[in-house]
């Protein structure tokens, strides 16, 4: 038998100047699943993403979607993709099998996590907003750190510019003013900045149509770490939630970062999602 991909209607524009299709998986002229393709931009120097994954049950285990896989990378290496990333949920091991097999890694994790209750913040610390004075400054910072995390997960240099350049402009269209951003200065008694927490309270919903936010980034002064500063800051980003009627938060950990997964572990969260890449030679 021969598994094939067809079109499922036609290419769409997908975001940030992207593209992205909608495939059927057929055998033999018959539907027997389907998958998305998206190409986060229309340079070899963007990564591209396979998802929306689906085999119908009397046909899994039989090698239809390691076949349609394959052939979805070699629609991403048409379209000039130089990455192919999947994303895997934690209770789909079946499926993270197969991504490893067929040479994928873990890039980073999702974790998240169901709010409950304001948290206390710890005395001698205060939180404000970012102002826009320091904005600049700050986001030329965001961005050379995100792009040096991508490096440290396999990306080229060219390939992780773009990227950490693209993901900001998306995330932050119009800066502080971006609606249900959150962006705060941890301070010490003096004044003095000791991290900054930042986070998106409308990244997306639930399955059960729940609102989640996302915390973009987390970062304490480096001479100001391991004194208990991003523990206070992911407290800071829980009460933002909370006072915005958002109870679910979620968040990326790079794989390496054993420091951080420590941390938000011990605070309640628990993986959710793996995020796997492979280079497309």
């Amino acid at each position: 038998m021969t598994t094939t991909l067809r079109p499922d209607g036609p290419e769409e524009a997908g975001v940030g100047g992207g593209r992205t299709r909608r495939w059927h998986i057929m055998v033999n002229g018959r539907r027997v699943g389907g998958l998305r393709t998206n190409g986060w931009g229309r340079s070899g120097q963007y990564p591209g993403e396979i998802c929306e994954l689906e085999v119908a049950e009397p046909d899994r285990l039989r090698g239809r979607a390691t076949v349609a896989v394959l052939a979805a990378e070699e629609v991403l290496r048409h379209w000039g993709c130089a990455r192919a990333q999947v994303t895997v949920p934690v209770e789909a091991p079946v499926a993270l099998r197969l991504a490893r097999t067929l040479g994928y890694t873990e890039q980073m994790r999702n974790l998240g996590k169901r709010l409950d209750q304001v948290p206390p913040q710890p005395g001698g610390s205060t939180d404000r907003p970012i102002t826009p004075e320091e904005y600049p400054a700050w986001q030329r910072a965001a961005v050379a750190r995100y792009r040096g995390e991508l490096i440290g997960a396999g990306l080229g240099p060219d390939e992780a510019t773009a990227r950490a350049e693209n993901d900001h402009r998306r995330a932050l269209p119009v800066g502080l003013s971006t609606a249900g951003t959150v962006l705060r200065h941890l301070l010490d008694a003096d004044g003095h900045v000791l991290g900054t927490i930042w986070v998106t309270l409308h990244q997306g919903r639930l399955p059960d149509g729940s609102p989640l936010a996302w915390v973009m980034l987390v970062e304490v002064a480096p001479e100001h770490r391991g004194r208990g500063h991003g523990r206070t800051l992911m407290r800071i980003a829980e009460r933002e939630c909370l006072r915005t009627g958002v109870r679910d938060l979620g968040l990326n950990v790079f794989r390496d970062n054993g420091v951080a997964i420590g941390l938000y572990e011990s605070l309640g969260y628990r993986t959710t999602r793996y995020v796997l890449s492979k280079p497309l030679l």
